[in-house]
């Protein structure tokens, strides 16, 4: 078997919002080789060709491979299911054959939608699985093709990520409220906004921890503390843009709660995105912060630049 080379970090997916928070958290813990899809001086990787992904791995030899690549476009999935297939399931199943092979520790990303959104309870980890759209079943295929691989492997689901970098929805609904006298926001999906800055940094804290300790391998459930509908979530953005005197449009009383049925998308939505994070906190001595926490820090980030 090839001896992976200590220290090194594969970081795959570096230039998205979960992807560029790590290249931050797993700094101090190893020498970090970042891929993505754009030539900017670093890996450039072709994640629709998963087979591309083995020799990458079997040249550099790391320690550990952290995947955050992934086609999170919900509703473009649905008409392009081979792409997702093969960015979510095929990629990373290579990715965890290789890891097997050379002994490395994988981190994998997943998410809510492999659950169906029923009821209003948090599902914790070995809940039923039951996704409705092509990008839940294909991120399902995902988690089960690293399992049956048998490598080390570290699955954080998570949910309604956000980051100060890039777009993401409390900047569409602060640009918005500044536009327009009403808004619609759907108020039966619940969830917890998580910060690409909050999973960065529990993927250091478990990977570390999970490298000396082979049993804390698995599955785990990793969003914010406490819960709100995206309506809860937009009107809890533009209250604090106000107590930061951004000048809004929107009044108050404009911003309507809808159903998801008054919305309709391309692909289902769970209605029910809580997740339990009990074993995550249980197993590697977490407390999570409520969503509220990272949501304020983002917002004084993006308003008071």
């Amino acid at each position: 078997m090839t001896v992976a080379s200590p220290r090194r970090i594969l970081l795959l997916g570096r230039n998205g919002q979960v992807g560029w928070e790590l290249q931050r958290a797993l700094a101090p813990l190893g020498e970090i080789v970042a891929a993505g899809t754009t030539a900017d001086g670093e890996l450039r990787v072709d994640f629709a060709d998963p087979a591309s992904l083995a020799p990458l791995v079997r040249r550099l030899r790391p320690a550990v491979i952290v995947n955050a690549a992934a086609h999170t476009a919900v509703d473009k999935a649905e008409s392009e299911p081979q792409l997702a297939q093969a960015l979510n399931a095929d990629a990373p199943g290579v990715l965890a054959r290789e890891a097997a092979a050379l002994g490395a520790l994988l981190v994998h990303y997943s998410t809510d939608y492999v659950f169906d959104g029923s009821g209003s309870q948090p599902r914790n980890e070995d809940a039923p699985t039951a996704p409705l759209s092509v990008y839940g079943r294909t991120k399902l295929a995902g988690e089960e093709q690293v399992r049956a691989a048998g490598c080390r492997h570290l699955i954080l689901r998570t949910s309604w990520v956000y980051a100060a970098r890039g777009g993401n929805f409390a900047k569409t609904m602060l640009r918005l409220a500044a536009e327009r006298e009403q808004l619609r926001v759907v108020a039966d999906q619940v969830g917890a906004p998580t910060g690409a800055e909050l999973i960065a940094d529990v993927t250091a804290h478990a990977m570390l921890r999970t490298l000396a300790d082979d049993g804390l391998c698995g599955t785990y459930h990793c969003v914010a503390g406490g819960e709100t509908s995206w309506h809860g979530y937009a009107a809890h953005v533009i209250e604090r843009a106000r107590r930061l005197g951004r000048a809004l449009k929107l009044p108050p009383e404009g911003l309507q709660a809808i159903a998801t049925s008054d919305y309709p998308l391309p692909a289902a939505r769970p209605l029910n995105s809580r997740l339990s994070t009990g074993r995550l906190q249980a197993r590697f001595g977490l407390t999570l912060p409520h969503w509220r926490f990272g949501v304020d820090r983002m917002l004084d980030e993006i308003l008071n630049p």
